[in-house]
């Protein structure tokens, strides 16, 4: 519908133009939305405001020459002009009714739009480091990149979803020491734990199994692990130099290809946890990218080429600098360290290099809101190498914090104090997971109130969504119980006997899903959704508390099995796209 109105309105600046009547430089998209309140009709367009300058007339007059303009159609029974210049415009019944319509002949498709057609989105989300499991914070990136991917693709685009796994650099290296030392524990070593190592269980697990299957291969008497090492932090000492002390000597004492097989042993655990979360939480990708691969194929190396060719790399106290400050960053920032080795932004910048020799026109990075400061530099790297730096296009997500019983569940993932995104699950459900991380914009802070989200009550959103959904199969086997059938085609002929508010407010709000589903993609927001399910689920619960279907008069009957069918699809299309089910009992 809004859709329809802006190509009336249009029409009519095209004929006033062509006529003469207007001389104007551009013609602008009209704009169109919908009025809070249906007494001042049901779209409402300010286009005779927005022109009025370049048109050089009063605004006023100017919206009653459109009006007088704007071709007929069976859409519009009614407009009107308000306050400065607003026109109103006031839709027909038989124009709802053709929604209704629409949306059996749409199906699943239904609300999908090619506002996107062409393009091709690579899409990047949650891609924690493979050093331990995913916890509560990491199922918001991931329900809200999910989410917005599946926003994109209603929308037209072509989205490729990508997990970038960060499994080279320092961290992969703490913990493979970490791993490296509880196995030495269980060989019978007397080992005190580095301040800066990776804790938790999942180290001993991991360390358990290298122990069990390769039994003393990698041992080594702690004292000569330690042996020219830096002292730790507890001690007086620094706890990065000591536990830099201990990868080397890792690294030195077990050999290459022993270090590979503790370091790929714990990778391999980590990361396979991570792909069973993420999958179970039906959070799926295209491909999962190494970050080692850009090193073993010198697209690091080349990055680094391509920058010193521009001349934005230079040299200081042994080690390679990006002139980032030339780009509009704060500071310049290291790519290789005075050591030789090269930082994650070296490679960050090979990553994002590598996306667009793909051939995206867009990259879309879903991070944390602690990485905002990164999204300068990596822009700067782009200008640097002769690409837009608007290609990329950074979403932070606020990490979610966790409140059970009113009391905040405190998360560190190097102490091992952390609930996981597993454990959050088995408590409150895939459904009310997915759904609460995205009841908010992204970029806001989050409390995740677990007491709510099992609660069967109108007070958890997911559940009255799904209540709603499950209610309308309620009443279509009480149908079949009562020995009756559906008759859908009488049905669409009959939505003229719809005259309740309850069954307009409803047939409104079935008619807003395409426009909602396409801002939603546009804006990044799958919250608009979510809010728009809520709303819709009020609807119908309404509805369905004042009124019967199931009634004698069989138009009418079937007219209403109609509609509320017509929400059940709208229902499934919304939900499908959150990544949550739709029950059909309860």
């Amino acid at each position: 519908m809004k859709t329809q109105l802006q190509q009336l309105i249009e029409a009519a600046l095209s004929q006033l133009c062509n006529d003469g009547t207007l001389q104007l430089e551009t013609l602008p998209s009209a704009l169109v939305e919908r009025t809070r309140d249906r007494t001042h009709g049901d779209f409402a367009t300010n286009m005779a405001m927005v022109l009025a300058k370049q048109a050089k007339r009063n605004p006023r007059e100017l919206a009653q020459l459109l009006l007088d303009a704007l071709p007929e159609s069976e859409l519009v029974v009614k407009t009107e002009i308000a306050g400065p210049g607003f026109i109103n415009f006031f839709v027909s019944d038989a124009a709802y009714a053709t929604v209704i319509a629409q949306v059996f002949e749409q199906s699943s498709s239904y609300g999908k739009s090619q506002v996107g057609a062409g393009q091709k989105v690579l899409m990047e989300y949650v891609s924690a480091n493979p050093t331990g499991p995913l916890h509560v914070g990491h199922g918001r990136g991931a329900a809200y990149g999910a989410a917005t991917a599946s926003l994109l693709k209603a929308a037209g685009y072509q989205v490729h979803r990508e997990y970038y796994v960060n499994d080279a650099g320092r961290q992969m290296d703490i913990l493979a020491a970490s791993v490296w030392l509880r196995y030495l524990d269980l060989c019978g070593e007397e080992v005190t734990f580095p301040s800066n190592g990776y804790q938790g269980d999942y180290i001993w697990d991991i360390a358990a199994t290298l122990h069990r299957e390769q039994q003393d291969t990698f041992r080594h008497p702690i004292a000569t692990v330690l042996e020219g090492v830096p002292a730790d932090e507890p001690d007086g000492g620094d706890k990065e130099l000591h536990i830099d002390g201990i990868i080397e000597q890792a690294r030195t004492l077990l050999g290459t290809a022993l270090y590979k097989q503790v370091h790929g042993a714990a990778l391999e655990a980590i990361l396979g946890g991570i792909r069973q979360d993420l999958l179970e939480f039906g959070v799926e990708y295209d491909e999962w990218f190494s970050e080692q691969s850009l090193m073993d194929d010198q697209t690091v190396d080349q990055a680094i080429e391509k920058l010193q060719g521009t001349g934005d790399i230079y040299e200081e106290k042994g080690a390679l600098w990006f002139r980032s400050t030339a780009y509009g960053d704060e500071k310049d920032r290291v790519v290789v360290r005075d050591n030789g080795l090269k930082t994650y932004f070296a490679s960050d910048i090979a990553y994002h290099m590598n996306k667009l020799q793909r051939g995206y026109d867009k990259m879309i990075d879903i991070w944390g809101a602690d990485h905002h400061g990164y999204v300068p530099r990596v822009r700067a790297a782009l200008s640097a190498m002769g690409e837009e730096p608007d290609t990329l296009e950074v979403l932070l997500v606020q990490f979610a914090s966790l409140f059970r019983g009113g009391e905040k569940v405190q998360m560190s993932t190097r102490s091992g104090s952390f609930v996981t995104l597993r454990e959050l699950r088995q408590e409150v459900g895939d459904d009310a997971a997915r759904f609460f991380y995205v009841l908010r914009k992204s970029e806001q802070h989050m409390d995740f109130d677990l007491d709510l989200a099992v609660s069967q009550s109108s007070e958890n959103p997911v559940y009255y969504i799904q209540y709603a959904h499950a209610r309308i199969h309620s009443v279509m086997r009480q149908l079949q119980e009562k020995g009756m059938s559906w008759d859908q085609e009488e049905g669409l002929n009959s939505q003229n006997l719809l005259t309740e508010e309850h069954e307009k407010s409803l047939m409104v709000a079935i008619s807003r899903y395409p426009e909602l589903l396409e801002g939603a993609a546009l804006q990044r927001e799958p919250h608009q959704l979510a809010h728009y399910l809520r709303d819709l689920a009020h609807e119908l619960h309404t509805y369905y508390n004042s009124h019967h279907f199931i009634v004698e008069d069989q138009a009418l009957r079937n007219a209403r099995l109609t509609l509320i069918n017509a929400a059940r699809q709208v229902f499934v299309n919304g939900l499908t796209v959150l990544g949550v089910s739709a029950p059909e009992e309860m």
